[in-house]
């Protein structure tokens, strides 16, 4: 009996070889063919084409319009866009340590770092370029002018600005420099004892960056807990992942694991070096724009129970990709594998293999979700993002707020206000008085700020559907008559939303004396994640309990 069921195993073994063998000759033809077409078709349109064909875009959006068939995490580099790309992953690049943006008409300065080239030479936020090198910029896309600006560390630059309440244009001399964006911009000792560390990307040197800032407060005072904040952290490098995990679980722990087609490239992450805290009580900040290595760490700490996490739901990216190098030093990036935190379970939200009648594509559905079990026996599920052990519910932006921001007015103003006032208070102290709303109200009053608001969209869908559905012409007057009720007021949504257009201002403005550290620490304020976690960590009952092994 034994004999026959290893002679079947055998049989399957080879059968389903065969398959995949027979699978992989049948792609490899049909790859040759459309090639063959592709390259036939190309040819003839250059051939034949009434006008001269830019071939290199043909060929772009040939592949681009490929690649988007598959996931939004796939796609081609070109040789052009690789140097931008390695920016990217590592965070690295020459330059002068300042953000550039296009709009309506104009590039600005939309953002400068602290302790670069750009900031000791006096380049302000707002400032509008004139003038790289000699050569006009205006109206050139931000792009353009950003690669003008960057160069080789240690060479030259000259720019012109027009600055406002500034007659004479800005002339500023200046050498560019090797520009590393920290992924930890800010981190400081909360209430009680209690050690923040704000972590805002995975590029190279993050792990680093993490140790080195927990150490430094671990040194200034007895720390009682940590909270690492990961909200809006969109991810990055892997490997620097399961470093930070590594910090805090022992030796040996698996972190993460990769399965893809090619099984010889399946890899499972173990923490291999000597953790630095395995006993500080430790909560991990999420929402929903917390994605790919954010979630291995976060979902890592929940796997291991060696904290909790607080927040909204994760993004849900459980998918893994390596660059290919192409001809030409062209690359492509390309989803490998689907990675696996320690309780087996890989968070994808979106099965790319499916779409929907519309055409687009599908999350997992609820009856393919699955339960898994923490380290201690907590249920936590796969297949929709990580889901925390404290729900806080968000920050929702008001329709007006969404409107300001978006459409630069927040930021115009804080220019404005950063050319009136030298200095403001220290983060701590400053807040904006009602003179300094009033003063923002008045200056949007010519401004373009329309919007609509959520009961404004549902109106305008039902009057679609009444339209289709031929009830229209009976509801006519009534539907008229609520539309003209609910028409919003700006003045009453500028009052009713004063709170959350002055914490928008505040951030901005603070931007202007404090960089990036100051935004940050505004927006710790009054932050009702925040608040929970801290009021978790120190009481040590309600932490031990959401921990608390699951009895069998």
């Amino acid at each position: 009996m034994k004999r026959l069921f290893y002679k079947i195993s055998i049989l399957v073994v080879l059968i389903a070889s065969n398959i995949s063998l027979y699978a992989q000759n049948e792609n490899n033809f049909k790859i040759g063919k459309n090639l063959d077409i592709f390259a036939h078709l190309l040819n003839e349109l250059n051939i034949n084409y009434v006008d001269t064909l830019n071939v290199d875009d043909l060929v772009r959006t040939s592949i681009d319009e490929m690649l988007k068939k598959l996931d939004p995490y796939t796609f081609y580099i070109s040789e052009d866009e690789v140097d931008d790309f390695e920016v990217f992953t590592t965070g690295i690049y020459g330059g002068i340590g300042v953000d550039i943006l296009s709009y309506n008409g104009k590039v600005i300065a939309s953002g400068v770092h602290e302790g670069f080239s750009g900031q000791r030479a006096g380049i302000k936020t707002g400032d509008i370029f004139i003038e790289v090198d000699g050569q006009n910029v205006e109206g050139k896309s931000s792009a353009e002018v950003s690669k003008l600006v960057k160069g080789k560390p240690g060479s030259k630059l000259t720019l012109k600005f027009k600055r406002l309440n500034v007659k004479e244009n800005v002339l500023i001399n200046l050498t560019r420099e090797t520009i590393k964006i920290d992924n930890v911009p800010y981190y400081s000792i909360l209430d009680k004892n209690i050690g923040y560390i704000y972590l805002s990307s995975f590029t190279t040197n993050a792990a680093k960056e993490v140790k080195n800032a927990f150490l430094e407060l671990k040194n200034t005072t007895e720390l009682k807990g940590l909270i690492l904040d990961l909200r809006g952290n969109g991810g990055g490098l892997l490997s620097e992942a399961v470093e930070i995990v590594n910090l805090f679980v022992e030796k040996g722990k698996e972190v993460v694991s990769t399965k893809g087609k090619i099984t010889d490239k399946n890899f499972t992450h173990r923490a291999s070096s000597t953790p630095i805290d395995l006993e500080i009580p430790l909560v991990v900040l999420i929402n929903s724009n917390s994605a790919s290595a954010s979630e291995i760490v976060a979902g890592a700490i929940q796997d291991l129970d060696r904290g909790i996490l607080i927040g909204q739901r994760s993004f849900g990216k459980g998918l893994v990709q390596n660059v290919v190098p192409l001809n030409y030093n062209s690359q492509v990036k390309i989803t490998v594998a689907k990675y696996y935190i320690p309780s087996g379970r890989c968070i994808q939200a979106i099965d790319y293999s499916l779409k929907d009648e519309n055409g687009n594509f599908t999350t997992i559905p609820d009856s393919l979700i699955s339960e898994f079990k923490t380290s201690k026996g907590r249920k936590v599920f796969d297949g929709g993002g990580i889901e925390p052990d404290i729900k806080i519910e968000p920050r929702i932006l008001s329709k007006i707020a969404i409107s300001l921001f978006s459409k630069l007015l927040i930021f115009d103003y804080a220019v404005k206000y950063n050319s009136e006032h030298k200095n403001i208070p220290s983060i701590k102290d400053f807040e904006l008085t009602e003179n300094d709303y009033q003063d923002f109200i008045a200056y949007i009053q010519d401004k373009d700020y329309d919007y609509e608001t959520q009961s404004e969209q549902s109106l305008k869908k039902l009057i679609e559907n009444a339209k289709k559905e031929s009830y229209y012409e009976a509801i006519k007057d009534q539907l008229e008559a609520l539309e003209k009720s609910m028409i919003h007021n700006k003045e009453t949504d500028l009052e009713k939303h004063k709170g959350e257009i002055i914490r928008l201002l505040e951030m901005e403005i603070a931007a202007k004396y404090y960089y990036e550290k100051g935004r940050i620490q505004v927006s710790l304020k009054k932050n009702n994640e925040l608040e929970k976690a801290i009021e978790t960590l120190k009481s040590v009952n309600q932490y031990q309990a959401i921990l608390k092994p699951v009895e069998k």
